[in-house]
């Protein structure tokens, strides 16, 4: 049987995220907010895609990054469930705007993410009380592979990963079968989160075997395509149950033809 996929419905606005249980926020839409979220658990985008694509640069250090984690979660503004360190993407049209290679990124994914462990484990004091989400960043699926090699250790057994730059290939969802089985080739012990994934990948069996969680603001582009609001949380709710509602019908692949 098909294993269940937890999934984080992504949202444009915090204070939807009362109408879900399990909510991906970006980074962007939390900054300096006072009211409380009111949400079972929150994973935190660091907001790379944004960043990358329109600046070709982070506009925020790490620095800044981990002081505002940390306000959300000492005054009880977020309840985190992850942060998202800042990742460097690598498809070629992001490439393009860095100007760096897939290694460089690669190697900047995994400074960023020690340093924002080093400045949260600073302002709290020692232990940090949420999960800091590694990324794995690639093109084909051998670059995957040989970032989990770069990560080395601070890949713990059974640690939750992120794997990026997935979300743009789902016009077929074995090229994302192809990443993630490279991955488990060399660390199968790992927990992988997809990364936006699309409702088409977020039902294919193959993909759903090998991921534990993922998060995707796919109902909002379908609601806008379709001539509805891509705002309404009523469509997020709606998108969320098709997706949990996915693993029971995978003992009936006949009924995947329901979602298509």
């Amino acid at each position: 049987m098909i294993g269940h996929v937890k999934f984080y419905v992504g949202l444009h606005q915090p204070a939807d995220a009362k109408h879900v249980d399990l909510a991906c926020i970006s980074i962007k839409r939390l900054w300096r907010r006072k009211k409380p979220v009111n949400c079972g658990d929150v994973l935190v985008d660091s907001g790379a895609f944004t960043e990358l694509f329109l600046h070709g640069k982070y506009r925020h250090g790490v620095e800044e990054y981990a002081a505002e984690l940390h306000r959300l979660h000492t005054s009880g503004v977020v309840k985190i469930a992850a942060a998202v360190a800042q990742d460097y993407m690598c498809e070629p049209f992001i490439l393009s705007k860095t100007g760096l290679t897939i290694a460089d990124h690669q190697r900047l994914t995994i400074e960023r993410y020690d340093a924002l462990v080093a400045e949260l484990k600073r302002l709290f004091g020692g232990p940090i009380p949420f999960h800091v989400m590694p990324v794995l960043q690639g093109f084909a699926p051998q670059d995957y592979a040989n970032h989990v090699r770069m990560y080395g250790d601070r890949l713990k057994a059974g640690m939750w990963v992120g794997v990026g730059s997935v979300c743009k290939r789902e016009g077929d969802p074995r090229a994302i079968i192809a990443v993630l089985q490279a991955i488990s080739a060399v660390r199968p012990d790992l927990l992988l989160h997809g990364f936006g994934v699309k409702k088409t990948s977020l039902l294919h069996p193959g993909v759903r075997e090998l991921l534990a969680t993922a998060d995707s603001m796919a109902w909002s582009y379908a609601a806008r395509k379709q001539g509805r609001d891509g705002n309404d949380p009523q469509e997020a709710v709606r998108f969320a149950a098709t997706v949990n509602a996915a693993t029971n019908l995978s003992r009936q692949p006949w009924q995947m033809e329901m979602f298509a």
